[in-house]
């Protein structure tokens, strides 16, 4: 079933393989547009079943970002009446739930349509600063010459004070599959899951977005090196709130949910390569 959008209110290439010069987390594309103005920014919220905390984060995004699109991904609790309420937000609503990954996908798909210059993606459980927002969009085009492509929030590149300790398991995942990403993709990230980000909207028609998923990260940058995105990450706070959080069924149990990453992360990279086997109904198909 397609997404439904509703208006509340008055407003609603690089090959894999190649090293990078000089080794960093930012690769070199095409000429860029140069922005003489304040780029104009969508702040997008992907949401699930968050009642507990919509409220709060959407008056504090509204803080910081004029536009806001929440993606509600077939929530059952309160949600979708907590949205009602709330006017001059765009709402797209999947019904049923799709996926962390398809409600991302919808942000990507919204923002590229209505002609938006930088899309960013904050997450809707209270873990990411809103505050933070232009600092992700400035950054974008700290050289107007060569705008990056994503920027993205990393909650591990510096400490900042009163950081949350991360779950164990969390963290060692994460570790485990960002240190394969920097091995496989010759990037330097030090978070390959947060949340937080800023795109460049004109790059993300390059993307062919098909894991709908938590995995869906995997897939974004081993697509991003392959188009030639330029890369950076950003420092942004290390904040859980909800340390026993589901990710729904079976990926509650670390072991499988690596292994999910491990699976999406190796069929990327043989789409990516090319390699034989790769078949074409699993590279660049919907899901």
């Amino acid at each position: 079933m397609a997404a439904r959008v509703r208006e509340v209110g008055e407003r609603g290439r690089g090959e894999i393989g190649e090293k990078p010069s000089p080794a960093s987390a930012s690769f070199t594309a095409r000429p860029q547009t140069e922005f003489s103005m304040t780029p104009r920014f969508l702040t997008a919220l992907p949401v699930f079943n968050e009642q507990s905390h919509l409220s709060d984060v959407l008056r504090a995004v509204r803080k910081f970002s004029s536009e806001i699109l929440v993606v509600d991904d077939g929530s059952t609790d309160a949600t979708p009446e907590l949205l009602r309420r709330e006017p001059g937000i765009q709402v797209v609503t999947h019904s049923p739930n799709r996926g962390y990954g398809a409600a991302l996908k919808s942000a990507f798909d919204f923002a590229v349509e209505h002609n938006f210059d930088v899309l960013v993606t904050i997450d809707c459980d209270g873990q990411h600063e809103p505050g933070l927002i232009p600092e992700l969009v400035a950054r974008l085009f700290a050289d107007q010459t060569q705008p990056a492509d994503i920027v993205s929030g990393s909650r591990y590149l510096k400490r900042f004070e009163g950081d949350s300790q991360p779950p164990e398991e969390r963290r060692r995942i994460n570790q485990t599959i960002t240190a394969l990403i920097n091995e496989r993709l010759h990037l330097n990230l030090t978070d390959a899951f947060c949340g937080f980000k800023a795109y460049r909207v004109d790059a993300l028609p390059r993307l062919n977005i098909t894991e709908l998923g938590y995995a869906m990260p995997l897939q974004l940058w081993v697509q991003a090196v392959r188009t030639g995105f330029r890369i950076i990450e950003h420092p942004v706070p290390l904040i859980y709130l909800a340390e026993k959080r589901s990710f729904g069924g079976s990926l509650d149990d670390g072991n499988r949910r690596m292994a999910y990453y491990r699976e999406v992360l190796d069929r990327e990279m043989s789409c990516a390569s090319g390699r034989a086997g790769a078949a074409s109904e699993v590279c660049g198909a919907e899901k």
